[in-house]
Parts: structure tokens; sequence; C-alpha cells
């Protein structure tokens, strides 16, 4: 089959007196985020482009659609269809959602305490019936205060641009109109009269947050705040854990700034809690009669300080930072307060009881590498019972009902594998390996018992690192349908990330943030020297700023890598930090930098931007997925790298796009798409490993 050929319209770019030459910058449109609302707007010339890049990939790719099928089946197969979850008391009622063997999305139900009859408030799979949309994505699903309005938010294109309802439960009318072009985000009023949400601006940012009058025209919503000082800067809100107080949360991703109203103010009229100031990330909580802040002034990985007064904040310490392990925030109970550290990628569950003020860690499992999870049974603090929950690369969910008092504990919901799956099957190890700095790097390696160490095996390497997104051990069914086809399956916690605490962040982003890309190779080459595999036998995976991982070390190491999978991925990155119109771009400066400003950043940016430093040289097979909806990293992105790659490479490896017409960036919606899109990535796996017919 012919190899797809985009039209090269050279454009003669510059920023700080270099020049450079780039062929496809035409694809991008002025009108995208109009495109991204209405793919009727896409140039024709484009689309055309994309059906035949999907078309390539199709045609290379079938002979895997019997894999494709098995994998589907056998991930499918691997969940509880027909499940529940644990129901969560508030006031009246208990809630909690459902999932059915035929349906692609969740049912919520509830039933008044004490009562054996269950009503269906919402149903996913009816609301996108009712709408005939393709996609469909659920921003929030609140119910008021007294369980009488439902309200939820819809995104029916992928492009984050979500609209809210309010309906009334028992007749299931409309009782306000619809409100565009919002976050997607619903706060309920106390007094049920109101919703708090927030309005994207024409650039897609949340900037400002209003108050609407349940049942009046959206003309008459009042604005409560906006954010005016800075453009990176976006907003969000949510109810104190007593209930008494509005916190108002304005940020980029490094520094915050916080303001607060009394939950039952007429009119809200909004008080600065402190100042921004720039490095500074924190969030306050209020609390029988404390209020507690949570920050990194002069405490790099978190501290915890109270105070009874916002008027003179006489902070007093209470949870003391600690070098490099990440302190998390609180949850309340009556008598008790729960709080979470992650150290060396592994996090820690911590209980204090107020009356003794003696404080102790939870002892979950005697497995080493797990995900640790409590959570609240009821909306009523006054109780001692919490859901306790863990998982491990081996193990699946496990959930008990615990008492914080007695420590008595109970298994009340397993996470189910229809198929069967014994644990023991498999081992898990935690290491860690040197980077080029001396940095010392955690891995944890999920494989098969009878997978042999004696680097023959091949291995699928997952990185993300950006952000201060730290990738948890937890455990996922479908990868097991690798990893039992001894595909050694390694997760690489690599700088960038918050594995390690805030240093870990910093040291992986700005102009540091190549240490993330020489941190993912020196865990490949680690691996390859410890026989986990060889060269040319590891399959490189990472989405978005994973991609842009992917696409880095492609470019540096190929010789390392078998394949990389890319989904979504962020590989022209210096043409998008250029473009301050676009979403993302302002609010990522303290992340990436701002190479439009800064001559050091746009240097930086351009040494190890993908799409900029492809070369004449072998690549290892490489499948890109993106969506033509995506806000987040557009899918000029993809497509530009692609096209540039096929005039680069000299290698006869595949190279394959697939564009979803009707997705954002999480992919395509509903439970059956997400795995055919798991399928398909390691149907491609499994292909260049010659894996097919395993």
């Amino acid at each position: 089959m012919k190899i797809p050929q985009l039209k090269k319209k050279p454009e003669l770019k510059s920023c700080h007196g270099i020049k450079w030459k780039d062929n496809y910058s035409w694809i991008h449109q002025k009108n995208i985020l109009e495109v991204l609302k209405d793919n009727s707007k896409l140039v024709p010339e484009i689309k055309s482009y994309l059906e035949d890049e999907n078309a390539y990939t199709e045609h290379h790719l079938k002979d895997t659609k019997d894999i494709q099928k098995k994998l589907f089946n056998e991930i499918k197969g691997r969940i509880k269809l027909d499940d529940e979850s644990l129901p969560y008391k508030d006031k009246q009622y208990e809630y909690w959602t459902k999932t059915t063997t035929k349906g692609n999305y969740s049912i919520k139900l509830r039933k008044k305490i004490g009562s054996n009859i269950t009503e269906e408030i919402w149903n996913g799979d009816k609301e996108k019936e009712k709408l005939k949309t393709e996609y469909f994505g659920v921003g929030d699903l609140e119910v008021s205060w007294n369980d009488k309005y439902l309200g939820y938010s819809l995104d029916l294109k992928g492009s984050e641009y979500y609209s809210i309802y309010i309906r009334d439960i028992d007749s299931e009318n409309l009782i306000t109109e619809k409100i565009e072009d919002t976050d997607g985000g619903i706060s309920f009023s106390l007094d049920n009269k109101f919703i708090f949400y927030s309005k994207l601006d024409k650039y897609h940012r949340s900037k400002k947050i209003f108050r609407h009058k349940i049942g009046t025209s959206i003309k008459e919503d009042i604005l409560i705040f906006e954010e005016k000082k800075s453009e990176a800067f976006t907003v969000g809100m949510g109810l104190s854990s007593d209930e008494k107080y509005y916190f108002i949360t304005s940020s980029d991703h490094n520094t915050t700034e916080q303001y607060f109203f009394l939950a039952n103010e007429q009119i809200p009229k909004p008080k600065l809690i402190k100042e921004r100031k720039k490095g500074i990330i924190y969030s306050v909580n209020s609390w029988n009669g404390y209020f507690y802040i949570h920050t990194n002034e002069d405490a790099e990985d978190f501290k915890i300080e109270r105070c009874k007064n916002l008027s003179n904040q006489k902070w007093e310490k209470y949870i003391p930072a600690k070098n490099e392990v990440l302190i998390g925030g609180l949850v309340f109970l009556k008598d008790w307060i729960i709080r979470s550290e992650i150290s060396d990628a592994l996090g820690k569950i911590f209980v204090k009881n107020t009356r003794t003020n003696i404080e102790e860690e939870i002892k979950f499992t005697d497995e080493k590498v797990i995900v640790p999870g409590i959570s609240k049974i009821q909306r009523d603090e006054n109780t001692d019972l919490v859901y306790l929950s863990y998982s491990s690369p081996k193990t699946q969910s496990r959930a008990y009902l615990y008492n914080l008092k007695t420590k008595e504990k109970k298994l009340v919901k397993e996470q189910e594998i229809p198929s069967g799956h014994n644990p023991e099957d498999y081992i898990v190890e935690r290491l860690e390996c040197k980077s080029h700095d001396g940095r010392m790097v955690p891995i944890t390696i999920t494989r098969h018992k009878k997978t042999k160490i004696d680097a023959s095996a091949n291995l699928l390497l997952y990185g993300y690192g950006s952000y201060g997104s730290s990738m948890s051990p937890s455990f996922s069914s479908a990868r097991l349908s690798l990893i039992n086809r001894d595909i050694i399956w390694v997760t690489a916690h690599i700088r960038g990330g918050l594995e390690r605490g805030m240093k870990w962040w910093k040291e992986g982003k700005l102009l540091n943030k190549k240490n993330t890309f020489k941190d993912y190779i020196a865990v490949a080459k680690f691996l390859i020297e410890k026989k986990y595999t060889s060269k040319k036998k590891i399959i490189g995976m990472g989405g978005s700023a994973g991609g842009l991982l992917m696409g880095a070390v492609v470019n540096q190491a190929p010789k390392l890598f078998l394949g990389i999978i890319m989904a979504v991925p962020f590989v022209d990155s210096l043409t998008t930090n250029l473009d301050h119109s676009l979403p993302l771009t302002v609010g990522e400066f303290d992340e990436f930098g701002n190479a439009k400003n800064n001559k050091e950043h746009f240097d930086y940016i351009f040494s190890y931007a993908p799409y900029n430093n492809i070369k004449k040289m072998d690549y290892p097979h490489i499948f890109i997925t993106t969506s033509l909806s995506d806000n987040r990293v557009l899918f000029d992105e993809p497509t530009k790298f692609t096209a540039k790659l096929r005039d680069y490479k000299t290698d006869n490896n595949l190279l394959l796009l697939k564009t979803e017409m009707n997705a954002g960036h999480g992919g395509k919606s509903g439970r059956d798409s997400a795995i055919e899109e798991i399928a398909l990535d390691y149907a491609f796996a499994l292909k260049i490993t010659n894996k097919i017919e395993y």
C-alpha cells in the first residue's frame, strides 16, 4: 500500500535570531478551537490525509485483527461487567454506582437509609442514546443537599467544553437552562437555591466563577470571582470539610492563591487568604474550630500547620516536613485525622486519634509494593468506620470496612476477575538504578514467574515524568495479557514526577527536563545489564507528556528499542510553547519554560523537542495515536511528527498513525471503546515481538 504523504508547504520560522524550516506548520488552523467543537470545520485536505493514514494503519495491522479480538475478549473477561461500588451514606440516602453486562457507562443508584427500594437517578447509556451522540463524556455528577436535584455536565465532542444541566430527580425534567462552555465542575449551595460553576474563556481557560440561581436565566448569573492577575492561572472551588466555607483556588502548576467566603453568604465576597508567591503551593481547609494549611512554604515536600483565625493567621506546627517524603493532605472524622505520605514511589497512610494525640501507620499487607487507599463511608463524620483498600501490581483491589478504634477489618469487596487470577503466578520487584548524575531511580517490575531472566524476554517500559504526577504501582488486569505472554512490564519512576518529593519534580522540569529522558534511558540500559531483556527487545510506551518522553528518547537512543507506542504525544513541544493562544501553553511555562520570551528556555527546548530533533537514521517500529478533538495535545503535533519521520527515517520499520475522529485527550468514550484501544496497542506490541499467534 502506498505510504501517505503530507504535502510540504515550507515555512521559515525564526525566534531569538535562530531560523528553522517547518514543512508542515500549515496544518495548524488558526480557528483550531472551533475545529475542536465542530469537526466539519477541519480543512478537507487535512481530513483526507488523516483518513489516508488511518487506512494505511488499518492495512498494516490487518494481520492483528484476530489477536485484537482475542485481547479484547481477554481484557473484558477480566472485568466483572455487572458490578457495584461500595455505598456512601449522605444524609437520608446511601448512594452507589453500578455497571452492567451490556452497558458502557455507569448507573448511579440510591435508596433511603432503612429502605429496600432502589432508585436509578442516572444511566449513562440511556443518556447517550437520548442525545444520539458518538462521543459521551461525563464531567461531574452531583446531587443537591436536599436530595432533590441532579447536576451533571457533558462533553459531546471530547474537546472538554462541558455543558451543565440541572434536573429534578423525581420528574427527570430540566429545571434550569443549559450552561455551555464550562470546565464541568458543579457545586450546589447549601440552601439548594444555587450552583457555582466556572466558565471557560476564548482560550479554553477557566478564569471566572459564577453563581447561578436554579430555575432562572443564565443572563442573571452573578460573577463572584475572576482571575485577572495571570494568564496562566485557572480557577476552581470546593467546600470545606466542616461545610462552613467555600474555598476558591486560583493556580498554575506550581503556585496557588486561595480565597474564602462563608457558605451561607447571601452575596459571596471572597476574601484573600495568602497572597500568591511564585513557587508556593498551598491549600486551606476548615475543621473543628481550626483552619489547616497544607503548604510547601519553607518546606519543600510540604508541611501542615493550623490556626484559629484567618484574620491574623498565627499558624502553629501540626505535621512537620520530611526530606524527600511528600506530605499529603488531611481527611477528618470526629475523633480521627487521616493523612498520606509518598516516599520512594510508595504510599503510606497514617491515622491520628485526636483524643489521645497518638498517630499510627496503617498496616495493609505483607506485600511491599502496594497502592494504599482510605475513604469515608458517610458524610457524617461521627463514626470510627472507614473503607480501607489496597492493590499491588499482582494483587487486585481489596476493600475492607475498618474500625479505627478497634482496628478490626472486614473484607467487603474484592475486585473480581471472572476469568480467574492467581497473584502467586506473578513476581513484583522494586529495584533502583543509577542515572547519569548518580540519582537513584525507582523501578517497578512485574513479570510472570515462568518468564526467564536470561536476556531473552521482551519488555514494555512505561514512563511519564511530568507535572509532578507520580506513577503508582497499582493493579491492572489489562496488562496481564502482555505479562502472560512473557513480556515483562516495567514502570520507570523517573524525574518529573513526585515519587521522591518536590525535588524529584524540580529535577525533571524546565532546564532540568533532560533528566527525565536520561533517567528513562538509564533504566532501559540497567534492565539490559541485569538481563531482564536485551537491546531491540524493549517497547517504550507513554502518552501525552509521556509521549514527549517517547519522542525524545527515540531520537536519542533508538538502538535500545524494538518499538515505541505513543498516545496523544506532546511531540511538537517547541511550536506549541511559542503559541501563547493555545489552551495549555501559558499555564505550562513553569513546567517547560517560556521559549518566546526567554532565549535560554528557547535553546533548551529546541535541543530536545522531538519534532525538531528528528534525524537521518534508523528508527524502531513506532505506533502513534491521536484524537481530532483533543484540546490538550492538538492532533497537529503527532501528525507533523509522523510526516517528518517519514522524510527522515532510513529503515523499513513500521511507522503508523491512527487518528480517532470522534474523541478527546483520553481517547474514545465508553468501556468497550477503551478496551478496544488497549487491545490495539497490545496487538501492535505482539506483532513486532512475533507473538501474534501466542
